[in-house]
This record gives C-alpha cells, structure tokens and sequence, in this order.
C-alpha cells in the first residue's frame, strides 16, 4: 500500500522513542535486498526451514525468498502466464505444496470491480528461475473493496481475504476450490477489524490478524471465528505483515521500508501451535490482554501526535527562517 503521511512520520519518530514500551522480542532479521522497498506480505516456506517468501506492492509479478539468518535474497521467482499485478499484498502457503500471493489491494477503494490472486508450486530448489503460475480472478458478493489480508487455510486449502475499507473490516470466505476459468465469488463471513494482514497457525486452530498498532488472534472452529484475545505485537514504522513461524512456536512482524526490519514475537505456551490452542474465558479476551493490546495501541498513537507536533515545530522554524 501507499504510505500514509502520518503513518510515515510515525516511522522516524518510533526511532526517536525507542526507549518507549514495545511488547516484542527484539529478534528477527533485517531484510537486505535493496528491490524490496515494500514487503507488504510475509510467509513462512513450507519446504526451505528458515526462508520467508515476500514482495513488493507495487512490482513486477515476482516473489523473493528471503534467508531468515542473513536477511538477503536467495532466491527470486518471477511469475509466468499472468498480467502486470496492480497492487500485491498479501501472500501464503496452501496445503498442495503452492504460494499463493494477493494482488487484492485497491488503492482506490473500491474502484476495481475484480482483484487477483495467483498461484504458484513452491520450487525445491532455491535459485532465480521463473515459473508457470495460475491466475484467480476474485469478486467480492457484496461489492468491491479494498484488502490487504489474505489467508489460505493449512488444513482445508480454503482461501479467505480480511477488507479493510470500512470502519470494522469485514472477513471473506472463498469457494471450496477456486476455478482458474470463472469468477470466484468471496462472501463476507464475519466481522473482524480493520487490519494489514493475517495468517493461520500451523495446525489451523487459529487466526491472528494485525493492524498498525496491535494484533488479536481468533479460535478457528469448524470453519469459523470462535474466541478471540489480544496478541503481542511490535510498535513498527508501517505495520504490513504477519506470518507464523514454520513450527507455529512465534510470529513474525514485518514491516515496509528499505531494509525493514522482521520481528520475532515468540509465543507463550498456551499460545503454541501443537493443538493446545489459547481459550480465553467467556469467549472474550483477558484483562491482562486487552492491557496489553491497549498499551501499544495507545503508545501507536503518543508516536503519532508527537511525531506530527515534531514535524508542526519544524515547518514553523522554516518559515521564521
């Protein structure tokens, strides 16, 4: 997606607070490749332990395959037999040993009547090829908007996008396979806020969808939105991505920028995909929760109105100048 103004400044002044609370673990990696100025998804690699696909926006239909202890590019996989992508947000692992990536992002909000997704074998070798991909073509059943979350479930293959162009965004249900030669209809199946990205655990007990202040993770029952409770989640510059680690033991944050930083949110041990999936009481989140989501979203929010009276002062030093 296009920055934001306020969310760009936001970005200089989380370095200037740094010393502020942030509820993550400072690990992770750094990616390195100076072509990936806007990761905008993140998935973990089914077949490669360590590697993580992403891409940019705004870009030609490639992927890059980004080694999790170095931060640099092994790999980069360019797309064949599909158009130019408009707007690329998202991308997954399904279970049939593919990537997908969601080009669903609509700048105009809603202008596009149709947005795509494609499809592409996760190669077992990691070097600059291309490869043959299948395109989707996707409608919404309730009119177009615009998404930047898209989740194929690693149970079922099922694929699900989160919009985000309304005030509580709204999360969408694909057909039981998609058809390379028809419309796939997607039709809203829930409400969820409004949110960057998402992804499943491991074992497809659970969701976890982020925004740019905070992150909330949902039970996955039969299909559907069960119980949900708050999630830690890193304050960064433009949050844009969520993924689980392969063995479902931490999520990774990412983030837009040059050299943005991925990072690493290790899970507590109710949390751990391994079947034990968290249940909060009551189908609500916990106080300790909610406090925690709260506190970052509120230090989101000191970041931006000190980093808007930052700029503010500066402009009224030029003009005296």
């Amino acid at each position: 997606m296009r920055s934001l103004p306020y969310v760009t400044v936001a970005a200089a002044a989380v370095v200037l607070l740094a010393a502020g609370p942030v509820a993550a673990d400072d690990s992770g990696f750094t990616i390195q490749d100076p072509r990936i100025t806007e990761s905008s998804g993140l998935a973990a690699s089914r077949v490669h332990p360590g590697i993580y696909w992403t891409h940019n926006d705004q870009d030609e239909p490639r992927v890059f395959a980004v080694d999790s202890k170095t931060g640099e590019t092994v790999a980069t996989i360019t797309l064949s037999g599909v158009g130019k992508p408009r707007d690329m947000e998202a991308i997954s692992v399904g279970t049939d040993g593919n990537v997908y990536v969601g080009d669903i992002g609509d700048n105009l909000n809603g202008g596009w009547d149709h947005v795509w997704i494609y499809r592409f074998a996760e190669p077992k070798a990691l070097k600059d090829m291309t490869v043959p991909a299948t395109q989707y073509t996707v409608r919404y059943a309730d009119g177009a908007r615009n998404a930047e979350a898209m989740m194929v479930h690693p149970k079922t293959g099922r694929v699900y996008i989160a919009s985000k162009n309304e005030e509580g965004g709204g999360l969408y249900e694909g057909p039981a396979t998609l058809s390379p030669t028809r419309t796939n209809v997607f039709r809203r199946m829930g409400e969820v806020p409004w949110v960057t990205d998402g992804a499943f655990s491991p074992d497809g007990k659970e969701l976890v969808l982020r925004s740019y202040f905070s992150a909330r993770g949902y039970e996955w029952k039969n299909g559907r939105l069960g119980a949900d409770h708050g999630v830690s989640a890193p304050i960064q510059g433009q949050a844009e991505s969520v993924t689980y680690t392969a063995d479902g033991t931490a999520l990774m944050f990412g983030t837009e920028g040059e050299q943005s930083e991925v990072k690493r949110v290790p899970l507590g041990k109710e949390s751990v995909s391994d079947g034990g999936s968290r249940t909060p009481s009551q189908g609500g989140s916990s106080a300790a929760e909610d406090s925690g989501e709260t506190s970052s979203f509120m230090y989101g929010l000191i970041v931006l109105v000190g980093a808007g009276a930052l700029v503010l002062g500066v402009k009224r030093l030029l003009r005296r100048g």
